[in-house]
């Protein structure tokens, strides 16, 4: 499935005004277990959502589906996209590699990433998390997965300059129940997990949220297992010509926050800035007579 497509979900969001109240019901279904609950039989997912089998043909039809076949097909190549090893994804760019130099093609792919990134995101829930990551009330803990370990650090370093009372958690998920001893109702967990999502890191925000911290999610455009339980889910598009994800579309969206947070707390930020940069000089100076 090429990266440019809209997904179900994205295209169910688009149309919800003009469903039914019926259709609404269905939907809720399909999003409350995306995409595996539809890709059960059409009268089991007529049942589950207390509605006719007529009225799930007929959501899918508005949807730009021929029919409920025609959906499924779409939900299963969304499924096997997600699970997509390196090396497929790898052959998959070398059968559709266009001419031109490999840094052009890439950088017209993270371009193309980038601006379908910023024409589905949220600006409000954008700015209610800026709010909530300025917030000095609250303590902030910050974790990526295997390949994402990188946003997470580079989030991490630059509030934690910005503001007190930021954590990163552990690269071991042994020592994360520790982290969670602290978190409450005035904790902030974010989150980074894209395809090839991590049990583990579900688990965390599952076990966070019941705690009453808030959950905030960086995943890719198929969303992570973790947006059933995230307050707050900022879905940024990856795929590249690479056997690799690029997180430079989900990169924008977080250095775009570190701003306004930054900016939202300048005075503050500008004391602990000129007293990090005089530690910074004294430590050289310190080396420098050793």
């Amino acid at each position: 499935m090429s990266f440019r497509s809209k997904l179900v979900k994205q295209k169910l969001q688009d149309r919800m005004e003009d469903l039914t109240r019926s259709e609404r019901q269905l939907a809720a279904i399909l999003m409350q277990d995306y995409p595996m609950a539809g890709l059960q039989s059409i009268t089991k997912l007529a049942a589950q959502a207390g509605v006719s089998t007529p009225t799930v043909i007929r959501m899918a039809r508005k949807l730009g589906f021929e029919g409920f076949p025609g959906l499924q097909d779409a939900l299963r190549g969304e499924l096997a996209a997600q699970i997509k090893k390196p090396i497929s994804k790898r052959d998959a760019w070398a059968a559709e590699a266009a001419s031109g130099h490999v840094l052009t093609r890439f950088a017209e792919a993270v371009s193309e990433n980038m601006r379908h990134t910023l024409d589905r995101l949220d600006l409000e829930a954008f700015d209610r998390v800026a709010r909530l990551l300025a917030d000095t009330s609250r303590h902030v803990h910050v974790v990526g997965g295997r390949i994402t370990r990188s946003n997470a650090d580079y989030l991490f370093n630059h509030l934690q300059i910005i503001r007190p009372k930021v954590t990163q958690l552990g690269n071991s998920a042994n020592v994360w129940p520790q982290y969670l001893l602290d978190m409450d109702d005035r904790s902030v967990l974010v989150v980074f997990d894209i395809r090839r999502y991590e049990a583990d890191l579900e688990r965390l925000a599952q076990l966070a949220g019941d705690r009453g911290a808030t959950v905030i999610l960086f995943t890719d455009q198929w969303g992570s297992p973790i947006g059933r339980v995230a307050d707050f889910t900022f879905n940024g598009l990856v795929e590249a010509p690479s056997s690799w994800d690029s997180t430079i579309a989900l990169m924008l969206v977080i250095e775009a926050l570190i701003a306004e947070v930054q900016e939202a707390r300048w005075e503050e930020s500008r004391e602990r800035i000129e007293e990090l940069e005089a530690m910074f000089s004294s430590t050289r100076l310190f080396r420098s007579q050793g």
